[in-house]
Order: C-alpha cells, then structure tokens, then sequence
C-alpha cells in the first residue's frame, strides 16, 4: 500500500515542531554535552588503563651501590633518597616524604620494606612487588611491614576518596541547582552575596552529615570528627563558591565547566584507586591542585598520617574558596539590574 508524499505544508509543519522542540541553544548545549562525554571518557580511561609505579618516592637504608641500582631499574618505578637508619625513613614515610622504606640486612639476605596501605592500597603493592622482584634478582627476600595500615572499615584506603567525591558533587550540583531554579548568573551583587551564603549553610551542614557517615555511623574514619567536618564544609563551600563563579560569568554554561573542572579533571587524578604515582603525568601534575585530590590527601594525612603535611591540600581548597568567592562577587559586580539599567538612561 503506497503513502501519500508528504506536501510542503507537512514538512514546513515538521521543520517548525522541530525548532520549537530542539532550538538552538538547546542543541549547542547538547554538544557541548556530547564533548564534556568524551572528555570523560578520555580523562578515565587514559588515567586507568594502564596504572605502573613511576617516580615513587622510596627512603632506603642500604650501602651505594644497593641504593643506585634500585634507582637505576628499568622504568624508573622508584626515585630513592637514602637515609642513615630505619628510624630516619619512618620519619620521611610518616611525614610523608616517602611511600616506602626498604631496610637492608647488611648481616644478611633477609630485607625490610616499611609501607603505609593507609595512604593508598595500589602504590603500596606497586611497590612491594617491585621491591621483591629486585630483591630476588640479587638473591635476597623482603618481608613487608604495614606501618600504618587502613582501618577495618576502610578497605584499600578510598573511604576518603569517595567521601570528599560525595562533598564535591554536593557542593556543585547545589549551587547548579541555585542557578538553575533563580537564573545562572546573580542579577546583582546583592543576589551573589545571598547565594554565596545559601551555599555556605548548605556546606556547613553537608560537611557535618559526610562527618557522621564516615565516623560514628560506619566507624570507616573515627576519631576525627570535628576536623573532617571542617575540612568537608570547606571542600562542599569552595566548589559550591567556584561553581557560582562560573555561572556569574558564563550563565548555564558555567555548570558543564565546573562538571569539567571536578569531575571529568579531579576525580581521576585524585589519588583515589590509583595514587599520584601510579597514573601519566599529566594526571598527575594537576591533581594536587584540584579539589579533589586535595580534599581526599588532606583526609587521609588527617586521619592517618598526624596531620603530617596538610597546610600543602588545606592551602589548595581555601584557595578555590577564596577564589570562587572573589570571581563571583566581582562578576556579580559588573552587572545591574534591568530597572536599574533603566534608571541611569
């Protein structure tokens, strides 16, 4: 059975329902979209896929000519510092100057290697198999000692990790949703300044409940309540401020560039399944740097490590938050109301 061809006025009635179903705005937004995918895709699986020790600070208490050649493997797994005694490579693994300390037997061939699982299960077994496939080609064994260890209800260390991720899409998605609900950009600095105080109740309050989960609820993370609930209002206010900053500038837009900034860019760089050194270099140099590389290094140097290195991730995140405070407040600033626009005419 044939069908009628569609006449023009059918299809001019079709091209119009489509327009007014999919406008333009809408489309460019869908691409966009479609390349903030692909970004995720790339950041991940580029980071993942092939996850090898590289440069892992290492503190070694051996004669030169052992320390050089663990330096010299094949690879470069490992950069070694050699140390006088055990007790001055515990200090640089707790101070977090070293992932490792491995400890020759000058009387022997039955080695020490000290590590800390609590900083992160996958560099720790990097290199305890690097340090036991050296050893065996020289004929000698190791025997690993966990130093300081995850606790029982934070397997492989990443109770951190998903904790500050949780605070991180937290603090964007409520100040996307701010946006969304009462316009991208703040009509004026007025508004900015009441938005930047919403988000500063929601952190407070959002770094409290990830503080009870993690400590008395499921014990993953005890005994440092107060502090990972500042440290989490700080994370949640700082992506939260940054998050609003980009709105004031780019409108809608601002959101898929915060989503690039945290997601697509912090999560995988973050030292969460794979440390610093394990994933490529570019991953590696930004993650520092971003929330939530910070945020889950802060955690863990917080809750296992003394608070040993922490003023380097606690700098980071109040910068973002200074920073996404300034830039909002500053673009807020530049734009006036339309009856006030009006006025000045």
């Amino acid at each position: 059975m044939s069908h009628p061809a569609r006449t023009p006025r059918s299809t001019s009635l079709f091209v119009s329902e489509l327009r007014d179903a999919i406008t333009a705005r809408a489309f460019l937004l869908v691409v966009a979209v479609f390349f903030v995918q692909l970004g995720f895709l790339l950041s991940y699986i580029g980071s993942f896929h092939h996850p090898e020790p590289q440069g892992v600070p290492v503190a070694v208490v051996a004669p030169g000519k052992a320390a050089d050649r663990l330096d010299a493997l094949p690879g470069d797994p490992l950069s070694v510092t050699r140390v006088p005694d055990e007790k001055a490579g515990r200090e640089r693994l707790l101070e977090r100057d070293a992932e490792a300390v491995y400890v020759m037997n000058p009387r022997g061939t039955e080695d020490r290697l000290l590590v800390a699982s609590a900083a992160g299960s996958s560099v720790t077994q990097a290199v305890t198999t690097v340090f036991e496939k050296a050893a065996a080609e020289q004929r000698r064994t190791v025997t690993t000692d966990d130093v300081v260890p995850a606790h029982a209800e934070d397997h492989g260390s990443l109770t951190a990790f998903y904790l500050v991720i949780g605070w991180t899409v937290g603090g964007y998605l409520a100040a996307s949703m701010l946006g969304v609900t009462a316009g991208a950009r703040p009509a004026n600095l007025r508004r900015a300044v009441i938005r930047l105080g919403a988000m500063a109740v929601y952190a407070v309050c959002s770094g409290l409940g990830g503080a009870v989960i993690v400590d008395p609820v499921l014990d993953a993370l005890p005994g440092h309540f107060a502090q990972l609930w500042g440290v989490g209002a700080l994370i949640v206010f700082g992506t939260g401020a940054v998050t609003i900053a980009l709105q004031t500038l780019f409108g809608i837009i601002g959101i898929g560039l915060a989503i690039v900034v945290f997601v697509v860019l912090g999560n995988p760089s973050a030292g969460g399944a794979y440390q610093s050194s394990m994933i490529p270099p570019f991953w590696r140099a930004i993650g520092d740097w971003l929330t939530p590389g910070a945020g889950t290094t802060a955690v863990r140097h917080l809750v296992y490590f003394h608070s040993n290195a922490l003023a380097g991730p606690m700098w980071v995140l109040a910068v973002w938050a200074v920073a996404g405070v300034a830039v909002a407040l500053g673009g807020a600033a530049r734009r006036r109301t339309p009856d006030l626009a009006r006025l000045s005419h």
